[in-house]
């Protein structure tokens, strides 16, 4: 079995798992089933589509919408510091300019 990183991209629902956005790997399918998940821009409902570094991803985070960009792929599902240093988070909100 070749490592994601060999292989160049990774499902889906592995990815969210490795990268802290879902408890288990079945909760990642269920996201992905449900709908909530955006893959550069399109739906996504299948929890085997591949997601290549340099993807932009968004996805449900409690209340919150989060915009994330893939800086590299995860090789396993270690502590979140090394989780998080596999992504950029994108603000999609600009703080009011004051008047």
């Amino acid at each position: 079995m070749t490592s994601p990183g060999a292989a160049g991209s990774i499902r889906l629902d592995k990815l969210l798992w490795y990268l802290r956005f879902a408890r288990s790997r079945g909760l990642a399918q269920a996201m992905v089933a449900a709908g909530h998940i955006r893959l550069d821009g399109r739906r996504i409902t299948r929890a085997s589509a591949a997601v290549h570094a340099g993807a932009t991803l968004v996805l449900p985070v409690g209340e919150r919408i989060e915009v994330i960009r893939l800086l590299t792929l995860p090789l396993r599902r270690g502590p979140a510091p090394e989780a998080q240093a596999c992504y950029v988070r994108l603000d999609t909100e600009k703080p009011a300019a004051p008047s």
